[in-house]
């Protein structure tokens, strides 16, 4: 059985050049499948709201939404690094929100840490969030609760300005206190100059192989989720296409009679029943 890392140890290994990886669990037993892997982190992310609940993107995912999922995954993997996703409008509206909203998503979940979108302009919360004593990973790159204004769902950091902006937002969340930071779809040169610009953990998605981590959306992975496959997906598996088979195979042998068969019946004589 593997051992929780912790936040001193993720720093460690990316001094030491030893990657590590992070994927998204909803449920427990996603969750608990997880913890029987050599995978060391979960996020349960707010991209819940569009593989699990159906929203077209994630900024209509509530606080009583990622509460409700990050429980059971708490359950479900206890030597697994819990991340706890922060929604759209929770830490935007004021610094005593966003610290009362960690506070709650901690207390009430049991998470190891949580996460949130922004850079430079969200380094006096990420800081004032740390001080409370609640260890934060930042979020950079394409923030997919803001994509209206990047543009939708496209590569940030693809000329010189926007690659410097990423750069000094990677420094000021890391002076914020931010422990480490998810970098998603940037060029692998930018993501990989910001990874040398400071000592926390950039844990990549759609980022390239320079950085210390990587992440992936276990829907995404597994072949599950169709709405649409992001360029930065290897799928290890076609888990939707297995099931539509077993589910099929299943509703056949109904309909055949070959299921259930005395193999998965109880066949106990009731006396007197005659």
């Amino acid at each position: 059985m593997k051992s929780k890392v912790n936040i001193l140890e993720m720093k460690r290994m990316k001094k030491e050049g030893k990657k590590f990886t992070m994927v998204t669990a909803y449920d427990y037993t996603t969750a608990s499948i997880v913890d029987n892997s050599t995978v060391e982190l979960i996020l349960v992310g707010d991209s819940l709201g569009m593989v699990m609940l159906g929203y077209d993107s994630t900024t209509g995912v509530t606080m009583e939404e990622m509460i409700h999922h990050i429980k059971p995954v708490v359950k479900g993997a206890p030597n697994t690094f819990i991340v706890g996703d922060m929604p759209f409008g929770a830490y935007n509206v004021s610094v005593e929100k966003a610290i009362e909203n960690a506070n709650r998503l901690m207390k009430e979940t049991g998470c190891d840490c949580i996460k949130l979108e922004g850079g430079a302009e969200f380094a006096h919360t990420i800081e004032a969030i740390t001080k409370a004593g609640v260890p934060v990973m930042a979020h950079l790159g394409l923030t997919p609760q803001t994509t209206s204004q990047l543009g939708g769902f496209k590569v940030q950091g693809r000329d010189l300005e926007t690659a410097n902006k990423l750069i000094n937002d990677i420094k000021a969340v890391a002076e914020a206190g931010a422990f480490s930071a998810v970098v998603e779809c940037v060029p692998s040169q930018v993501a990989k100059l910001m990874a040398e610009a400071v000592d926390l953990p950039i844990i990549g998605i759609g980022a390239g192989p320079y950085v210390d981590a990587q992440v992936l959306v276990t829907q995404d992975m597994m072949g599950m989720f169709d709405k649409f496959t992001p360029k930065f997906v290897k799928k290890y598996a076609t888990l939707r296409e297995d099931m539509v088979n077993i589910y099929n195979g299943f509703n056949s042998e109904v309909k055949e009679g070959l299921f259930p068969s005395k193999e998965y019946s109880f066949d106990i004589k009731v006396d007197g029943l005659e």
